[in-house]
């Protein structure tokens, strides 16, 4: 018995509206399900991202067990070495700030910068990680 892979990731934002602005809007992430004032889901790759508002998942339902987190979480999204300059146009042309990038030793490059609700969003290589590339 061994997990195969993280099948979805959980970032907490205060605006849905202004996430699904973001993250299907300028990260052009495909919606899957979203309940109003509660959640929105979407594909990602193989996997899912899930943005719940960190009240609304304090709030018992008869489905999953509360939970939720407050405050800056984290992800990152993997790009293509190839897509590194495009990725640094796209986010410029919709306002996005650059609050970093990062050549990394293993030969990988990281952008990072932030969504509307503070979360440090990054697009990375898989080269950062010794993985296949995409």
């Amino acid at each position: 018995m061994q997990i195969e892979k993280i099948l979805e990731s959980c970032l907490y934002v205060d605006d849905l509206r202004a996430a699904e602005a973001f993250y299907g809007g300028v990260l052009g992430l495909e919606l899957h399900s979203q309940v109003e004032g509660r959640h929105l889901f979407y594909h990602c790759g193989d996997g899912m991202l899930l943005l719940f508002n960190p009240k609304r998942t304090l709030e018992r339902t008869e489905v999953v067990p509360t939970h939720g987190a407050f405050g800056p979480g984290h992800v990152a999204f993997a790009m293509a070495e190839a897509d590194v300059r495009v990725w640094q146009k796209h986010l410029s042309e919709h306002g996005v700030e650059i609050e970093t990038e990062v050549s990394w030793p293993s030969g990988g490059y990281s952008i990072y910068f932030r969504d509307p609700a503070g979360n440090s969003v990054e697009l990375v290589t898989a080269q950062t990680w010794g993985l296949p590339s995409t």
